[in-house]
Formats: C-alpha cells, sequence, structure tokens
C-alpha cells in the first residue's frame, strides 16, 4: 500500500481516538450527564457542571471531625441552619428527617451553621435533640473564618443582625460534585427523596 495512504489512515485512527477520549472524559468529569432545564430526571433544580462541594475538615455537635471528602461514594443532603431559628430552621430540619424516612435509609445529612459564634455544639445538640434529628442530621460548626469558605463555595449569605440567611438544600453526589439545588419553600421530604434515590443509583 502507498506510503502516504498509510500515514493518512493512521492520522485518521489517532484523531478518532482523540475524539473518544476526549467525549469520554466530558461525560466523566464527576458533573453528571444531567441537562439543565426541560427533561431533567431531578425535581429539583439542576447546578451547573462541575460545581465542587467545598472540601473542610470542621468539628460537628459532638466535637468529631466532619468532612465532605469523607462521604465520597455516597450522596450527601446539605442544608443550612442557625440553633436559635424558630420558623425556617426547623421547618428545614424536619424537611430533611422526613426525606431520610421516605428514603428508607440514612444518607449523610449536614447542617452548615450560618449563625456563628452563636451556634456553639450545645446550642446544635439541644436544637437536634428538640428536631428529633439526632443521629440523622450532623451540624458542621466553626468561627466565621472557618466557615466563610463554606457559604461562598454553596452560594449562601449567612445570618446576621439585618438579614435572613438563605433557606436553601443541595444535594451533592457521589464523586462530590454539586448536582440539585431547592430554595427552602419548594423543598419536601418526597421531591428531596426523589432526587437523593436517583443520585444513589448514579455510578460512584
Amino acid at each position: 500500500m502507498n506510503a502516504r495512504v498509510l500515514i493518512a489512515l493512521f492520522l485518521v485512527a489517532l484523531f478518532a481516538l482523540s475524539a473518544i477520549a476526549i467525549a469520554a472524559s466530558s461525560r466523566d468529569d464527576g458533573a453528571g450527564d444531567e441537562p439543565a432545564g426541560a427533561g431533567s430526571r431531578f425535581e429539583g433544580s439542576v447546578m451547573p457542571r462541575g460545581v465542587r462541594a467545598p472540601d473542610f475538615e470542621l468539628l460537628d455537635q459532638d466535637g468529631e471531625k466532619v468532612s465532605m471528602r469523607e462521604f465520597r461514594g455516597e450522596p450527601v443532603l446539605v442544608t443550612f441552619l442557625y440553633t436559635h431559628c424558630e420558623d425556617t430552621c426547623p421547618a428545614q430540619a424536619q424537611t430533611a428527617r422526613g426525606a431520610l424516612d421516605e428514603l428508607g435509609e440514612d444518607v449523610p445529612a449536614l447542617a452548615v451553621a450560618v449563625d456563628p459564634p452563636r451556634d456553639t455544639a450545645e446550642s446544635a445538640r439541644a436544637f437536634l435533640a428538640e428536631q428529633r434529628a439526632t443521629g440523622r442530621l450532623q451540624f458542621v460548626l466553626g468561627s466565621k473564618t472557618d466557615l466563610r469558605p463554606l457559604w461562598d463555595a454553596f452560594f449562601i449569605a449567612p445570618q446576621t443582625v439585618t438579614q435572613e440567611h438563605q433557606a436553601r438544600f443541595t444535594l451533592v453526589d457521589k464523586r462530590g460534585y454539586q448536582r440539585v439545588g431547592y430554595p427552602g419553600f419548594e423543598a419536601t421530604p418526597e421531591r428531596l427523596a426523589h432526587d437523593l434515590r436517583i443520585l444513589q443509583n448514579e455510578r460512584g
């Protein structure tokens, strides 16, 4: 066979393999293949592709270390609460607890504190006990400096004297990407459980 023909065939094969590799890489970037907009399998709003959940290592209400990385391989339910809240936060805690009940099994469920230094280990334990969420929901506690990277990464405005924090749920997939978001008023146990079940069934 003519040498030029052989070289041309080689180059065609090389370009084809490169295209396949690029396509496979884009499908396996950890952000999932779910398109935003109409036709989504999810009940909540699909997050933009490639938005990682923040990696952190802080303490929970029992003084135990908690980090996002330790939950790789399972979906994570994340919400944002403060321990002295008397209206939206108890409702959010009950929605999270109801979602786990509806799912039929517990997955990691985190409540990122939004009102330090008032959110203490003691007040977090009291809040969880009052909401009957002890052992189901884990508070992430720290100083404003500790928690600011989490608020920023999850696009949350914390509690202030003049502003109520954002009531929101975010679902993180097995590979640590933010996949689905809910304003607090749109989330129900059924909807959250539906989307968590989809994330459970995805490849890790």
